[in-house]
């Protein structure tokens, strides 16, 4: 299994519906993506955030599952207009 976590910091002007529809697009591509099994995303309530106040967890079969992940056109979509309106941080590993 590979975990795939991320963080979002949001820029200025985003609007908490905007944040809402991350969070379900995020959702949605669960059941879109082969060998993405879970996906979790939130708002951040740590405390110790740095600023990161959305975050996420998807849980994939494996490394090659993860790397098409990353070039699927249902990820790619969403990227374009997400990417805008963010400063990310991601982590990856194996469980």
């Amino acid at each position: 299994m590979v975990l795939h976590l991320f963080g979002f910091q949001w820029k200025a002007g985003v609007t908490e519906d905007v944040k809402e529809r991350v969070a379900r697009e995020i959702r949605a591509l669960q059941g879109n993506i082969p060998g993405l099994l879970e996906t979790h995303v939130g708002i951040n309530f740590s405390p110790r955030s740095q600023g990161y106040a959305f975050g996420g967890v998807m849980k994939f079969v494996n490394r090659p599952a993860l790397e098409a992940y990353q070039t699927h056109p249902a990820h790619l979509k969403l990227l374009e207009w997400l990417i805008p309106l963010i400063e990310a941080v991601e982590v990856d590993f194996e469980d």
